[in-house]
Parts: C-alpha cells; sequence; structure tokens
C-alpha cells in the first residue's frame, strides 16, 4: 500500500489503528512481530577475530618471532623451552586482556548509546507517551513537532504550518512544506520520494510547525532503512590526544628499531672475528630485549579505557558524552554560555501574578494558545511554561479539556524565535471564530491596536501602552518571567494561517507573571566557575530586566550595564563588538544568529567556548561552539544530535561538574603517561648501558614480565585516582599545549634515569654479595636484584604519580586500585624468585633475605627522592 496515495482514513484503517493510536498491550503484541525498529548494524567481531588482531600489532610479532627463535636455539643445543614458553604465555596473556579491554570499552560507548537512546511522543491507551524511538511499531501515532527527528516513516494525519528538512533522504535543503491530503499520481507511474508531502520518513527534522502522523514502517522497512541495507557501521574517531599517543608510539618504534640494528651491529663488530650461531642467536635476543623494554605497548589501551570509564563515570552525573574530543576539550573551557531557563533556573514554572481586565479571559488565551495538556490526574505535561499557564486555568476552574471541547483548534501559526509568539484559531459551539496570540509582551504589545476593558473592546492609546510595558518591567525586575495575551475576532475563518496576516490588529488581554525560581545549587557551581578561571555568560530571550535580576541573584554580574540585549547587540559593529564583548556577561531578547555571533565572536579570541540549548534554532550555535551542549530533557532531537555532551538534567551546575571530570580525566591520562614512559625509559636506558658495558641486566622475558605486570595495571589504577584538591581553583589548560607540556618531558626523562640508577645499583650490589668484588659481569644475583628492583620501584613510582606535583604524603584519599597492583604485584614477584619452578624458568636465584630487603629499599627510595624533586618543583614555581 502506498499510503501517500490514500487519505488518512484508508491508512488508519490498513494499519488497524486509529486517530489515537493503539493500546500498549497490542503495541508490545506488534514489537514481538515486527521486530525493534531501528537498522540494521554492520557485523561485529567475533572473539576469534579480536584475538588474532592483537597479534598482528608489531610489538607482538617482535616477540613471536623471538620465540620461534628461542625454540630454534632450544631445540639446537638441548636445552629448556622455557623462555619459549614464558615468551608464548606473555603473548598469550597479552593478547587476552587486549580483547577484554576492548570489550569494556565497547560495553562502556555502549552504556552511554543506552542513555543517550532517541525518545518519542507516542498515543496509546488514549494518552500522550514518551517512548524510546526503537520500541514504535507500525500503527502507533506518534506526535511531531519542531526539532523532533522523525522516529519512522509515517502517514500525515494532520499538521500546522509543518516543515521537514529531508536532506539526508533527498539531498534538498530547503525544508519541505507537509500535507495531511492525499497525492494524486497524474501522468506519472509514482511519486518521487521528495514530493511525498503527506509522509514524514524516518531520518527527516522537523523545523517548523507541528503534526500527528501514523507508522507505516519501522526499522529496515523504512526508506532510510533500504539505504542502510547497502551501508556498513562507521567506525568511531579517536581523539586528538589518542592520535597524537599514537604517532607517539610509532615514532619509538622506529627509534627503538634504530636502536636496536645499532646494539646488533656493535655486538657483532665486538665479536669478530670469534662470530658464532650462539653469538648471533644472544645478540639478536639482547635486541629483542630492548624493544620490548622500549615500546609502551599499552599505552594507547591505557588511554582509551581511561577514557571509556571517565565519560561512563560522566553519564552517571548526566553528562553524556556524545563525542569524545568533548572529554579533552572540557579540561581547556574557558566560556561557558548558557541558556536561563530550565539550566539556570529550576523550569518549574507557576504564575504567581496577572494584570488585565478579565482573568477568566486571560486564563482562557494562555491555557487555548498553548501544546500543553492535561492528563487523566488534571496534571498538565508538555512545556513547562506552557504547563504553568495550563495549571492556572485549571487553578480558576478551566479544565483545558474542556476548553478543547468548547473551541477546539482550527489553525494555528507555531512559535518560533524570531518573533517570539505563536497564535491559535478556535471555533466555538456557535460558530464564532476568536484567534489568542501569547508571546513577550514587548513583541505582542507592538501588534496590538486595542485592548479588553470592562467586557468590551476599545482602542489601545498610548498611555495605556506606557501603563503595560510598565507593569511588565516591574514583574520583570522581580525576577517573573511576563508573557502577553491578545486576541482578534474574525467573522469567518483565515484563508490562510500565516503569521504576518494573523499577529495585526491585535486586541490586548492582559500579562501573567510565572516566578522560576533558580537552582540552589548553580550559585555555587557560578563561584567555582571564577575560582577556575571560566567565564559564565547568560543568554536568554527573556526580559532584560529579568535576565538581570536573575544574574546578580547567581553572581554573574553585579552591575546592569553588564548586559545588553539582541536589539541594541545588532547596532554594534563586529569589530566593536570584540572590542567590548568582555563587558557583558548577560544576553537578553536574543535571536538565534545572536548567539552564533557571540560564540564565533569569542572563538576569535581565541577563548574555547562551551554553549547550551534546546530549541531547534539553537543547533548553529551549538555546532559552531568547542563544546556543544544539548538539553536532555527539554531539549529537540537536532541540537542533541549536533551537541558533544547532552544534559541529562538540564542543569547548569552538571556542566561544572563535567568540566572538573574533564579536568580530572585529562591528569589522569597525563599521569598514566608520565608513568609508563619513565618505567620504559628506565628499561630502555638500563639494557643499553649494561650491553654497551658487556653484561646482561635483565632478559627479554624478565622485561616482558614487568611490563605486564608492573607496568599495565598501575597505569589503569592512576586512571581512576580521585581529582586533586586544587583542580576547580587554577586556570584552564592551553588547548594547544603538547603532552609533554607543563615540564612532562623533563620529568619523563629525569624519572627514567633515577629508575635506571636503582636498578643499576641493585644489579652490582647482588654481584658483590654473591662474588666478594664489584665488576663488569653477569651475574646470577644482579639479575634477580635488578629484576625486584625494577619491579617494585615501578609500583612505588606509581604512588608518586597519583600527583605530578603535589607530596603523595599530603594526599587526603586512598587509590585503593593502586594499593591492589601494589599487593599483586609484590606477591608474583616475590614468586617467581622463590618458588622453584618460576625461578629456575625465569633463570633467577633464590636471594637471601639481606638482598631481598635491600633490593626493596632500592626500590622504595623512589618515593622520597620524587618527594624532594616536587619540592624543589614547587619551590621554583612560587
Amino acid at each position: 500500500m502506498k499510503a501517500y496515495l490514500e487519505t488518512y482514513d484508508s491508512v488508519l484503517e490498513e494499519q488497524d489503528s486509529d486517530f489515537n493510536g493503539i493500546s500498549s498491550q497490542e503495541a508490545a503484541r506488534r514489537l514481538g512481530q515486527f521486530g525493534k525498529n531501528r537498522l540494521k548494524e554492520g557485523k561485529h567481531k567475533n572473539l576469534l577475530q579480536r584475538f588474532l588482531k592483537q597479534l598482528v600489532d608489531p610489538m607482538i610479532i617482535i616477540l613471536i618471532a623471538a620465540a620461534v627463535v628461542s625454540a630454534i636455539t632450544a631445540a639446537y643445543s638441548g636445552e629448556s623451552f622455557a623462555d619459549v614458553i614464558i615468551i608464548v604465555a606473555v603473548v598469550l596473556i597479552n593478547a587476552v586482556l587486549g580483547v577484554v579491554q576492548e570489550n569494556k570499552a565497547e560495553q562502556a560507548i555502549a552504556a552511554l548509546q543506552e542513555i543517550a537512546a532517541a525518545t518519542s511522543k507516542v498515543l496509546r491507551d488514549g494518552q500522550q507517551h514518551t517512548v524510546r524511538s526503537e520500541e514504535l511499531v507500525p500503527g502507533d501515532v506518534i506526535i511531531l513537532e519542531a526539532g523532533d527527528s522523525v522516529p519512522a516513516d509515517a502517514r500525515l494525519l494532520e499538521c500546522a504550518s509543518m516543515k521537514a528538512e529531508e536532506a539526508a533522504l533527498t539531498g534538498e535543503s530547503v525544508p519541505v512544506n507537509k500535507t495531511a491530503d492525499p497525492l494524486t499520481c497524474s501522468e506519472q507511474k509514482d511519486i518521487p520520494l521528495g514530493d511525498r508531502k503527506n509522509m514524514a520518513y524516518m531520518g527527516s527534522t522537523i523545523v517548523y510547525g507541528r503534526g500527528r502522523a501514523v507508522v507505516t514502517g519501522t526499522g529496515m522497512n523504512t526508506e532510510m532503512g533500504k539505504i542502510a541495507d547497502a551501508l556498513d557501521k562507521a567506525q568511531d574517531g579517536e581523539t586528538p590526544l589518542q592520535i597524537k599517543l599514537n604517532q607517539l608510539s610509532r615514532i619509538l618504534s622506529f627509534v627503538v628499531i634504530g636502536i636496536c640494528a645499532f646494539i646488533f651491529a656493535l655486538d657483532i663488530i665486538r665479536s669478530y672475528p670469534d662470530i658464532t650461531f650462539n653469538t648471533m642467536i644472544d645478540t639478536f635476543m639482547v635486541a629483542v630485549s630492548l624493544a620490548v623494554a622500549a615500546i609502551p605497548e599499552g599505552l594507547a589501551t591505557v588511554v582509551t579505557i581511561v577514557l571509556s570509564m571517565g565519560v561512563t563515570k560522566m553519564s552517571r552525573q548526566n553528562a553524556v558524552i556524545r563525542r569524545l574530543t568533548a572529554v579533552e576539550t572540557l579540561g581547556c573551557t574557558q566560556i561557558i554560555c548558557s541558556d536561563k531557563t530550565g539550566t539556570l533556573t529550576q523550569n518549574k514554572m507557576t504564575v504567581v501574578e496577572h494584570r488585565g481586565d478579565d482573568e477568566a479571559l486571560l486564563a482562557r488565551a494562555m491555557a487555548l494558545c498553548s501544546d500543553a495538556q492535561l492528563d487523566e490526574k488534571n496534571e498538565a505535561i508538555g512545556e513547562p511554561t506552557e504547563c504553568a499557564l495550563v495549571n492556572y486555568a485549571y487553578s480558576v476552574s478551566l479544565s483545558k479539556n474542556e476548553l478543547n471541547a468548547q473551541m477546539p483548534r482550527i489553525g494555528e501559526a507555531p512559535f518560533d524565535s524570531q518573533r517570539k509568539m505563536m497564535s491559535t484559531i478556535h471555533k466555538d459551539t456557535r460558530g464564532s471564530v476568536i484567534q489568542f496570540t501569547k508571546g513577550a509582551p514587548d513583541e505582542v504589545l507592538k501588534r496590538c491596536t486595542h485592548l479588553w476593558k470592562n467586557g468590551e473592546i476599545i482602542p489601545l492609546t498610548d498611555p495605556e501602552r506606557e501603563h503595560i510595558l510598565q507593569q511588565n518591567k516591574d514583574m520583570a525586575d522581580r525576577a517573573l518571567r511576563v508573557l502577553c495575551a491578545a486576541m482578534r475576532i474574525w467573522s469567518t475563518p483565515p484563508a490562510a494561517y500565516d503569521s504576518t496576516q494573523l499577529e495585526q490588529d491585535l486586541c490586548y488581554i492582559g500579562l501573567t507573571g510565572m516566578i522560576d525560581p533558580i537552582r540552589p545549587e548553580v550559585k555555587d557551581a557560578i563561584a567555582k566557575c571564577r575560582s577556575a578561571g571560566i567565564r559564565p555568560i547568560m543568554i536568554t530571550g527573556d526580559h532584560k530586566d529579568t535576565a538581570v535580576a536573575i544574574a546578580k541573584q547567581l553572581g554573574i554580574i553585579k552591575e546592569s550595564r553588564e548586559a545588553v540585549t539582541g536589539a541594541e547587540l545588532n547596532d554594534i559593529t563586529d569589530e566593536n563588538f570584540r572590542e567590548k564583548i568582555k563587558e557583558y556577561s548577560v544576553y537578553a531578547r536574543v535571536q538565534p544568529e545572536h548567539k552564533v555571533r557571540i560564540v564565533n565572536t569569542w572563538r576569535e579570541l581565541g577563548f574555547i567556548t562551551a554553549m547550551t540549548g534546546d530549541g531547534v534554532n539553537d543547533a548553529p550555535s551549538i555546532k559552531n561552539a568547542d563544546i556543544g551542549v544539548g538539553m536532555g530533557i527539554t531539549g529537540t532531537d537536532v541540537t542533541k544530535n549536533v551537541a558533544d555532551m547532552v544534559l541529562a538534567d538540564d542543569n547548569f551546575a552538571t556542566i561544572v561538574n563535567a568540566v572538573a571530570e574533564g579536568r580530572r580525566i585529562y591528569d589522569n591520562i597525563r599521569k598514566s603517561i608520565q608513568f609508563l614512559l619513565s618505567a620504559n625509559l628506565s628499561e630502555v636506558i638500563s639494557i643499553f648501558v649494561a650491553t654497551l658495558l658487556g653484561f646482561t641486566v635483565l632478559k627479554p622475558v624478565h622485561l616482558l614480565w614487568v611490563n605486564l605486570i608492573t607496568d599495565c595495571f598501575p597505569a589503569l589504577a592512576l586512571g581512576m585516582e580521585k581529582e586533586e584538591s586544587n583542580i576547580m581553583k587554577r586556570p584552564p589548560r592551553n588547548a594547544k599545549e603538547g603532552i609533554f607540556a607543563g615540564g612532562m618531558g623533563f620529568d619523563v626523562i629525569a624519572q627514567g634515569i633515577i629508575i635506571t640508577i636503582i636498578t643499576l645499583t641493585a644489579y652490582f650490589i647482588g654481584h658483590y654479595v654473591e662474588s666478594g668484588r664489584f665488576e663488569i659481569t653477569t651475574s646470577a644475583d644482579g639479575i634477580t636484584m635488578a629484576f625486584l628492583s625494577l619491579s617494585m620501584a615501578e609500583i612505588f613510582h606509581s604512588f608518586n604519580m597519583r600527583s605530578r606535583r603535589e607530596s603523595v604524603l599530603r594526599l587526603k584519599r586512598q587509590n585503593i586500585f593502586i594499593w591492589g597492583a601494589m599487593i599483586l604485584s609484590f606477591l608474583c614477584t616475590t614468586a617467581v624468585i622463590y618458588i622453584p619452578f618460576l625461578s629456575d624458568a625465569f633463570g633467577f636465584e633464590h636471594i637471601s633475605l639481606m638482598e631481598y630487603g635491600i633490593a626493596m629499599l632500592l626500590a622504595f627510595s623512589i618515593i622520597p627522592i620524587i618527594e624532594i624533586i616536587k619540592l624543589i618543583q614547587r619551590m621554583i614555581k612560587k
């Protein structure tokens, strides 16, 4: 059935539905029959494919080559296969851990997608409900409004000035006017997709008006499904930090290959002319040792895990990150441009005052000229401001449901942010046609020529107009949100419901003043912004006096001169605005294009800017901002789709908390990077020095063990570190700074050298205890003590890295994950030294208790040494 060629009655009959939708029970049955309303995804890799992917890593290939060479050598010489078994075991464990970590990251992203799942307004059991879009079924009747993404293919049942943007399907960028009337093919065999004006298709967006439609196709049975069938799932992009780290890993790999080639060539030259097969093998294994030590193979993985864990935590705090790049940018945020209503305030509107000659008429006008409805409990559902008006009417014994029956709506000019008003046309039981208009008082009054007084319409004089404007200002000065209602009597229904024709020659009825209390937590959040070097800015469509009053309460501004209106902004040139923008922290009566101008000007001046929004017209400014923030409750699908972050609670304090969390995540990632690089650098220098001097300090299997046990787990534990006490008392991070900014490059080199000295010292002490003299030669006790000191020094160093500058002794909270990593490493390291079959496999000696104690003391010395360095760094900074 081609629904666009049929009347909507026929379509409803075909779908076994009616104008008020189907029952919940029937919807559940159809969901089982038709399946979920979602497009087919690309094939996911199975466990085996993921496991094999881990094995094609360059580092793993080097290890496999080493294992093959070791196996050949062992077979040739008749020696133990212990090295081969250990290398293979480590490779397998690494691969398994890689798969587990990849699964965890995917699960975290899937959990975020679950939280951010799209919803739709649907009529079931005769009532409006909000359900997940994937639960829609054919026959469901959905409500579509400006800003909604169309969730499924549907035939329109009614529409009011509806326009849809269908570029995703048709490539046509101009919005299409919609109708509920059936279409005819005329001479064509069929009607092209772009001309089916009575259909709303999945993937399109309602940009104006509203409507009601019956679902005709879901999931892969939609027009979008036909396209998606030929597509595969897109890959998630990497963040700038991940890209930098992957580049760093590649550079390190090439450097290491160069060093390995140099060491290999040097050893061969030194062995000349006594070059044997065993010499070649030993030299190759030294080169492998260096490669194992140098390449921080876990770096990118650790960063991905820390990011995924961080965004999962943020989602639990009502900040749903839609793009991982936002996490990095959050820590750099300098400007937060925020809407007032619902974000800085509670969005719990209540009408507390009114002005006008006839309260009953005022309440009737406000209730009818709104899209909010009363539910079965006589509680308003819909947009909070309109809910307040419907509840106000109910409080004076005017039920919206009864008003709808008495005066059904026959036409409308929907609200938009340019006009700042909406109009609805109604026909009463006597056949009379009346129009109600509500909106911003200053805008509505411009279109009023009369007023309602003493039960009759009289001309609106200039003194009366001034009196009304003063009443508006008095209420706005007390932080009330003020709306104005007007009406127009028609002898016959208007020929067209165009706003320019409807909204003129209006008759003023009255004003309502609503209180929207500020969120109690926002004042503290704004103070936190100030201390963190972040400037909060309020942008609102409200009256300037209302905006100023609330901004002063919240501490955003101190003087009224810090506020400017959209009209005043129009008179300021771009050049002058760049010079004056720092003078303004409140923008009132703004249009969508003003928001874009504000965001772009701050960005041109080099400030990292966040911008909140909820309406369809906010999408351009959200997209232009460094961080676009959509509203999860009041936000439209359009703004959520372009946003980098969505607030599940529409709360400004959540943005500030997300900034703090973004700073924590980035700090922890840098701590993990510094820890891993300094640890790997110490291993490289130790192997390099030992090779040049002609002795073996550690074998490849020892380094594999160190990297597996003492690198990966502490690095992940550092990613769980709580925020430092000064995290919101320092200025934002420079977005252009590199990974090694703030002295991190020096720290990595210095700490790597210190751990190297500890390792080599342990080696020489071990050899002295074993032989009674200091000399440069290979020593079993020396290797064992070096291994113990290196392993535990890296673990103890992870405690240092809990703060890059603060003393670890001053940190009030403990990181149980680092303690867990330390205990695990201590037990495992001690086990491979003292359990016979393990020590034999690794080639360790059962060192004495004295040697063990010396090695542990040397390892622990990393803490006081780094504490002294941190103290000097803090003193220099002061």
